[in-house]
């Protein structure tokens, strides 16, 4: 089964990795380069378990984590004639380490953009009119998730692992045909029955992979067409799947 999926969240490895240093609460100037490069390819096979595309620069910036680890592994031998001649080594996480810096100061950036832009974006030259007669019609106002996609990686890292602590020791394989589409629908009928809103792991009852993988996908896909939202209260607080206000499961597409 082979589906792509785009998400705006993905903005390259670097992204990522600064994604897994505040997640993990790390010291981006010490690095320990076995803890994160282990995450990194951990959501490298997530996205391979998707079948998602993955751009070349992930994989670069893969290679070059383990060639960081590698160095770092390397004994090092002290010779006293040598001590006196030369300097140290440089850290081999030096230049990855200035290279997050600067993202980092360019992301910060962006967002500040982002913050000035929605600012002046409530400037109007116009007087205030009377609204009151339209205030019903206006649904309320939601905070600001920040559910990222890697989020949502995570969680189904998460949920592959319960499956696979739950998966009995002998067990016979069936195989259940099923669309992203048709799954789209059975979503939104299962939101409907549950006043809208149920927790992400309640929507994978059953333990086949490849139910999981089209499951998580249709919900990817549902996000992307804003039909669904994802809400968590805190960092790694349970995520729960919310459909959005007038959305019935006959009108996805």
């Amino acid at each position: 089964m082979a589906y792509n999926v785009k998400i705006d969240a993905f903005e390259g490895p670097m992204d990522l990795l600064l994604h897994l240093i505040n997640r993990l609460e790390i010291d981006i100037y010490d690095i320990p380069m076995a803890e994160i490069t282990g995450q990194y390819m951990a959501y490298i096979h997530a996205m391979k378990e998707l079948e998602l595309d993955i751009a070349s620069e992930y994989l670069v910036m893969a290679a070059t984590l383990l060639a960081i680890k590698s160095k770092m592994l390397l004994p090092i031998y002290e010779d006293d004639h040598s001590a006196d001649e030369t300097e140290y080594d440089d850290d081999p996480r030096d230049e990855l380490v200035e290279k997050l810096i600067e993202y980092r100061k360019y992301k910060e950036a962006a967002v500040e953009f982002k913050h000035m832009e929605e600012e002046r974006s409530l400037m109007f030259s116009k007087p205030p009119s009377d609204l009151s007669q339209f205030s019903k019609e206006i649904e309320p106002s939601r905070q600001e998730l920040n559910v990222t996609l890697y989020d949502m990686l995570g969680a189904f890292q998460k949920l592959l692992r319960r499956q696979k602590l739950k998966k009995p020791a002998f067990t016979r394989i069936t195989r259940r045909e099923i669309s992203i589409e048709k799954r789209m629908e059975e979503i939104l009928e299962n939101l409907n029955k549950v006043k809208k809103r149920t927790s992400f792991f309640e929507l994978f009852p059953y333990p086949e992979k490849e139910y999981i993988v089209v499951t998580f996908l249709a919900v990817l896909e549902l996000m992307k067409m804003n039909e669904i939202f994802v809400e968590q209260d805190s960092n790694f607080a349970e995520i729960f799947v919310v459909a959005k206000e007038g959305v019935e499961a006959v009108g996805t597409h």
